[in-house]
């Protein structure tokens, strides 16, 4: 088996490091907003929102329902 690389053994020692202060590595899959039509998708969903009264309750719903209330950010 071959050793591992420089930068390899540099990443495991920092995650290491990262979990020793209590962290956990958490990686998500995002959309991504360089894509093509990722702003005309953005541009089409609001526009719709804001047609809606209901669709805008329905946005606003969820946003009070899943924002932070605890402290972790202002």
């Amino acid at each position: 088996m071959s050793k591992p690389s420089s930068s390899a053994r540099h990443v495991r020692r920092y995650r290491d490091r990262m979990r020793r202060a209590g962290l956990r590595l958490v990686q998500l899959w995002i959309p991504d907003a360089r894509a093509p039509g990722f702003v005309d998708e953005c541009r089409k969903q609001s526009r719709r929102a804001g047609r809606s009264r209901r669709l805008e309750k329905e946005a606003m719903t969820w946003i009070d329902a899943t924002r932070d209330t605890d402290g972790w950010t202002a």
